[in-house]
C-alpha cells in the first residue's frame, strides 16, 4: 500500500492531524539514499539513546545551522549509526554495501560536495570523524531547507529518500526534542512504530496484514527487548504506572477505556503530546493528539492512565 511522510510545520501538522492523515512531500536528489529505510536496532534496552558526547555534538553542529533542532542531528545519528556505537561495516572505517561512510553513512560524492571541518574534527574533513560528520549533515540539511519548520521533512527525505526512514527520523526527533536523556528501549520502540504507519488497522493483528493497538505496541517494545502482555487491558495492569502529577515521557504508553477494569485502548506516546497508535477498523496506524490527564475524554472513552514499561 502506498505510505505517508510526516511533515513537521506546524500549520501542516495540525491540518493533516485534523484530518486523520498525513501530509506527504516530495523527496528531491542528491540524498544519501543508503539503506531500505528500516531502523537500526541497537543492543540492550538501558542506557540513552543519545550519548551525552553526542548530544552536545550534536547541539553545536546544528547551531551552524540556526532554525535547525540539535534532536534532527541525533535522530539522524540513531538511525544511522546508533550514534557511533554501530559495529556494521562503514561506520569506523570502511563502507556499507550501499558504498556510504561513516557514523552518519554519507555517500563519497556528497560528503565531498558539503565536507565541513568541525570544531577539534579531522582535517582534512573525514566521514569517519563524528565532529566532521556532525557539521557535514547540518550543512547539507541547512542547504535543503531544514532551517524552517516547512522545510524539514523534505531535506530529510533528500537525506534518505524511504519514507519509513522519514518517518522514523522526524518522530525520534519529536520524542528527543521531548525528553533528551530518552532511553534506548523507548527510542527503538518508537522506531518500531514509525515504521508501520500507514498499515491498516486489523482487529486482532500482530502485523501480519495489520495491527491492533495492544499488538502494535507489543511488538514495538518486543523489538526493544521488553516483554509485554498481548492485549490492552493486561498491558496495563502490567505497568508500572506513573504516579499522579508525573509528565509522560517519549515511549509511555497511554491507556484509554471506560475504567481501570475495563481498558480498551493503547497508544505509544511520542513526544509533542502526540501518540502513534492503530486507532479501529478502517483508519491505518497514525500519529495523533494524546490526552494523558486521568479522565480527560478520547473519543467516547477517557484516560485511564499512563504507564512507562521500559523504567
Amino acid at each position: 500500500m502506498a505510505r505517508v511522510v510526516l511533515v513537521v510545520g506546524v500549520a501542516l501538522a495540525t491540518l493533516a492531524l485534523g484530518l486523520g492523515g498525513c501530509v506527504a512531500v516530495v523527496a528531491g536528489a542528491g540524498g544519501s539514499d543508503t539503506s531500505a529505510g528500516a531502523p537500526l536496532v541497537s543492543g540492550g534496552r538501558g542506557g540513552p539513546a543519545v550519548p551525552a558526547s553526542w548530544e552536545a555534538m550534536d547541539r553545536s553542529a546544528a547551531a551552524s545551522c540556526p532554525g535547525l533542532d540539535w534532536s534532527v542531528l541525533a535522530a539522524i545519528g540513531r538511525v544511522e549509526s546508533d550514534s557511533g556505537r554501530s559495529e556494521l561495516a562503514g561506520v569506523a572505517s570502511g563502507a556499507n554495501p550501499a558504498g556510504a561512510e561513516g557514523p552518519l553513512q554519507f555517500e563519497p560524492a556528497t560528503f565531498a560536495a558539503y565536507a565541513t571541518v568541525g570544531p577539534g574534527g579531522a582535517t582534512p574533513p573525514s566521514p569517519y570523524d563524528p565532529v566532521d560528520a556532525a557539521y557535514t549533515a547540518a550543512h547539507l540539511l541547512c542547504a535543503d531547507g531544514a532551517a524552517t519548520p516547512s522545510g524539514l521533512g523534505a531535506a530529510v527525505a533528500d537525506y534518505n529518500h524511504s519514507t519509513v526512514y522519514v518517518e522514523t527520523v522526524l518522530l525520534l526527533s519529536w520524542a528527543l526534542g521531548s525528553d533528551p536523556t530518552l532511553a534506548t528501549a523507548a527510542a527503538t520502540a518508537i522506531a518500531f512504530a514509525a515504521g508501520q504507519l500507514g498499515a491498516p488497522y486489523l482487529w486482532g493483528g500482530t502485523g501480519d496484514g495489520g495491527w491492533d493497538c495492544s499488538g502494535l505496541v507489543q511488538a514495538a517494545y518486543a523489538s526493544a527487548g521488553v516483554a509485554l502482555p498481548r492485549v490492552a487491558q493486561t498491558q496495563f495492569s502490567a505497568g508500572p504506572a506513573l504516579a499522579p502529577g508525573t509528565p509522560p515521557l517519549p515511549g509511555d504508553l497511554v491507556f484509554f477505556g471506560g475504567s481501570v477494569s475495563d481498558v480498551s485502548h493503547v497508544g505509544l506516546i511520542v513526544g509533542r503530546g502526540l501518540m502513534v497508535d492503530a486507532p479501529h477498523t478502517g483508519t491505518v496506524v497514525r500519529v495523533e493528539p494524546a490526552p494523558t490527564d486521568p479522565g480527560a475524554s478520547f473519543g467516547s472513552e477517557v484516560v485511564i492512565g499512563v504507564t512507562r514499561p521500559w523504567a
